[in-house]
């Protein structure tokens, strides 16, 4: 399976970045076999549609699951109908991708049921 998870590098090792559409990049890992690419987010500097565009790019890349912080409305909505998975990881920049790829092989994350604010405006 192809997890991606948002991240301020573009490196397993970089830091985890809470923030879906405002991530400087995606780590995507295939959980089957460990290999992973990193992809810097055309998003991240958006003026508007920054969740919809990075949702749109996570499913570029054939990711089935994405770990974030947090997901607005219409990055849910557009994961959604991807049917891509969300998870929710808590922010905390001790954290590495890394570190989050093991909470997830360790089944320590949650399943984001709904988005997780009411989403912003802008850069």
């Amino acid at each position: 399976m192809k997890l991606a998870i948002s991240c301020s590098g573009t490196t397993l090792d970089s830091p985890f970045d809470a923030r879906f559409g405002r991530a400087a990049a995606f780590c995507v890992v295939d959980t089957d076999t460990g290999a992973w690419t990193a992809h810097a987010n055309p998003a991240l500097s958006a003026t508007g549609g920054a969740g919809v565009q990075a949702a749109q790019l996570v499913a570029r890349l054939g990711a089935q699951t994405v770990v974030s912080g947090a997901y607005g409305p219409k990055a849910f909505d557009t994961l959604s109908a991807a049917g891509i998975a969300m998870l929710l990881a808590a922010g905390n920049e001790a954290r590495s991708a890394a570190d989050i790829l093991a909470l997830f092989q360790a089944g320590g994350l949650t399943q984001a049921g709904a988005p997780s604010h009411n989403g912003h405006h802008g850069g």
